[in-house]
């Protein structure tokens, strides 16, 4: 786990950001519903292998779309708590699994990955006060067990094990906010992968729950002062429909400590704008309460006001929603603020609490821009902590609080790294590094000598010395250099014979950084390559990046991502007939873009969770949250961009597509599984060829969070057992693991 500080709540509101990440007046209506019925499956099978899909019904709804008529005739898939829907998605399962059960190497990709991912996993621990706390996940545990002891010699005690409060191993924990006596700690509990939270409290001298319990919350901290804390949350939704409403209404409440949440207190609002996220906490010093308030996943406004005048108004600090402007901390009458404010890749500056920001005479520099992205900035041990993006790579820098004294820290290699920061008085730290062959690592950083040591390094079951990992720039369509990490075994033969998996995301300013995946150690010990192009679209380097790549410019993430495919075919890499692609959520979008643009270029496509209805996300849950980064129909502007890459609208009959695997989920209400059954219903009837198209839907999950370890390596399993059945490759697993001891 990351250093769970949010110093400034800086780091809360990046987070919030990339969460609600993983898009009426007048702008479709429709015309005919039709009501819905039980489909009813077919019996015998496509091919030797599997069954027939289920016969999809299909009715004649269609939208106008400011005079032009668009078809939904899977309208019926939308409703989610309806039976006929849940018959159909166990009717697809029945299918999906059948064809797997009968792929012969199947059992032992599933043993051999389950064999990799047994190994002692460790957060980083962080400090609180007098105790410790870490994340720690003995090997095959569903959810990782939080810990806590006392000082650095300390005996570590289970301070909530997750995996005893629900059967299935589907509650997930979150420590959110500690009190400033350190006594208390308000948790979040979510269910069965829901983005809906409820918050406790604990007693952490004697590890007993308090009888607080917020309800319907969501994309919240709780920032405390010494009675109780601040939080997020949204009205209870209507029974039965939890999981697919739309959320409005998203404001900010002040919970007291030992009191009923309906004594909370209304904090911040907006009555006029249902529709906006809401959320915020306290400086550290307790002096300023701050609020941001966004109009979805692009750019917020900050407001503030003093904590010792409770009745007062709060102040903008910065207006508009074209900027992302926060605060990092307070001192002395001014505000430390990151900001992209003339500052593409961003910089920190001073602003004086009576000034806006709008006001740069104000300002003072403390860290200016610098053609790396400045992706963070934490405080702790007096100093500054800035996290730089160097091609996607970690760089970490530290300065004195006014910007002076520039160091660079030393880190292990060249990957990603997190955890540098803390409370003002803290005189060390503990970070984590990883790489794509190596797990995260975790060092524990002196203050006064600049210096790291190794705190904890996982025994490992294959040898990384085994495999290379690389960068390289490569020409998308209009002539942009994009980056991207290639990874596979050391002495690879580049003569087109190799299996391949693209990962991408490119969206709503999210880095793909190096990283770990126990999963992907399938893929390259089986002679695999492993490519990840960082599209514009994401953050990588800074906003003119992001900008390149969302609204009526979307379109150039999707043409990077084919153009990364066409590198490694070229290069050798791999050829199309053993090429594959994937990408969850926003890259589940990707995925369904280019197989629908390019269904000749890839053997097989992974979308999971992905954003398939481009017209009519916006209706579901969260999904107005992302109308910044895609636009929606119901803007005539929007409307034509939208159609010409929405996933779903721009399948075709008769076209052989890819062998495709969807992923998703009948809990997910981030992006609600109506996007995967229609896309998937649409592709089974237009689908032409023998490649397989399927649909695993996860019951009793959602989004990704809180997956249990046992279904994540069932889930894997199956993945790659369809990627190299479809891409043609041998798999080869006789021989037996061992421990490799790293020097």
């Amino acid at each position: 786990m990351e250093n769970t500080k949010k110093k400034g709540i800086i780091q809360y509101s990046r987070q919030l950001i990339l969460i609600v990440g993983v898009i009426i007046i007048g702008g479709c209506s429709p015309k005919v519903t039709e009501p819905i019925s039980p489909m009813s499956p077919k019996t015998q099978i496509q091919t030797n292998t599997m069954k027939k899909y289920p016969d999809t019904r299909k009715g004649s709804t269609v939208d106008d779309y400011h005079g032009t008529p668009v078809k939904d005739p899977y309208r019926w898939l939308e409703q989610d708590t309806a039976q006929a829907v849940a018959e159909w998605v166990v009717e697809q399962n029945k299918v999906t699994q059948n064809y797997l059960s009968q792929i012969p190497y199947r059992d032992k990709i599933k043993a051999r990955y389950a064999d990799l991912f047994n190994y002692e996993k460790l957060g980083s621990p962080f400090k609180r006060g007098p105790y410790y706390f870490f994340f720690k996940n003995n090997g095959l545990q569903n959810q990782s067990v939080i810990y806590v002891q006392e000082g650095l010699e300390g005996t570590p005690e289970v301070f909530i094990d997750p995996n005893i409060l629900s059967a299935e191993g589907t509650t997930a924990i979150n420590l959110l906010g500690f009190s400033p006596d350190h006594r208390f700690v308000a948790y979040s509990q979510s269910n069965a992968g829901s983005d809906w939270q409820t918050i406790y409290v604990m007693d952490i001298k004697t590890k007993q729950k308090l009888a607080d319990e917020l309800k319907w919350v969501k994309f919240s901290g709780a920032s405390w002062d010494g009675k109780g804390f601040y939080y997020s949350k949204y009205p209870a939704p209507e029974d039965g429909l939890e999981l697919s409403a739309t959320n409005d209404y998203h404001s900010v409440y002040y919970h007291k400590l030992g009191t009923q949440q309906s004594e909370d207190v209304l904090v911040f609002d907006n009555k006029d704008e249902p529709k906006r996220y809401h959320y915020g906490g306290l400086t550290e010093d307790k002096e300023y309460l701050i609020i941001y308030a966004s109009t979805g996943t692009d750019g917020y406004e900050t407001h503030y006001k003093k904590v010792s005048a409770p009745a007062g108004e709060f102040t903008a600090l910065f207006s508009g929603f074209e900027n992302k402007s926060a605060v990092v901390d307070h001192q002395d009458g001014r505000f430390l603020v990151m900001t992209d404010i003339g500052a593409a890749k961003y910089q920190l500056v001073s602003v004086p609490v009576s000034a806006t920001g709008s006001d740069q005479s104000t300002w003072k520099t403390i860290i200016p821009e610098t053609k790396d992205l400045l992706d963070g900035v934490n405080t702790g041990g007096g100093k500054l902590w800035a996290s730089y993006l160097k091609d996607a790579k970690t760089v970490i820098k530290r300065f004195d609080m006014d910007g002076g004294n520039a160091m660079v820290v030393d880190l292990p290699g060249l990957g990603s790294a997190s955890g540098f920061g803390g409370a003002k008085d803290d005189d060390h730290f503990f970070y984590s590094f990883s790489s794509f062959t190596n797990p995260p690592s975790i060092f524990k950083y002196d203050v006064a000598t600049n210096s790291s040591e190794p705190f904890f390094e996982t025994e490992l079951k294959f040898n990384p010395a085994d495999y290379e990992e690389k960068q390289v720039f490569y020409k998308s369509k209009d002539g942009t250099e994009v980056p991207m990490f290639i990874v596979h075994k050391k002495g690879l033969e580049l003569d087109g014979s190799n299996p391949a998996y693209l990962y991408g995301y490119g969206g709503f300013n999210v880095n793909l950084t190096p990283g770990f995946s126990t999963s992907r150690m399938i893929l390259l010990e089986n002679g695999g390559v492993f490519a990840m192009p960082n599209l514009r679209g994401g953050g990588e380097y800074g906003e003119e990046w992001h900008a390149g790549g969302m609204l009526h410019n979307k379109q150039n993430v999707f043409d990077d991502f084919i153009a990364a495919a066409e590198y490694l075919i070229d290069e050798g890499y791999t050829q199309k007939e053993k090429l594959a692609i994937a990408g969850g959520s926003n890259g589940g979008l990707l995925v369904g873009a280019c197989m629908t643009q390019r269904p000749d270029l890839f053997a097989a496509a992974f979308p999971a969770v992905g954003v398939m209805d481009m017209l009519r996300y916006h209706k579901f849950t969260v999904g107005w949250g992302w109308i910044p980064e895609y636009g929606s129909s119901d803007d005539p502007e929007h409307f034509e961009n939208l159609l010409g890459y929405s996933p779903l609208h721009n399948l075709k009959p008769g076209v052989n597509y890819p062998a495709t695997m969807i992923t998703t989920a009948d809990h997910d209400d981030r992006v609600v599984p109506a996007h995967s059954f229609k896309f998937g219903a649409q592709l089974q009837e237009y689908h032409v060829g023998d490649e397989p198209v399927l649909l695993s839907i996860s019951v009793n999950a959602g989004h990704g969070a809180g997956k249990p370890t046992e279904k994540i390596i069932e889930e894997q399993a199956d993945l790659w057992s369809f990627f190299f059945k479809n891409t043609d490759s041998p798999v080869i697993y006789n021989r037996p693991s061992k421990t490799i001891q790293r020097p």
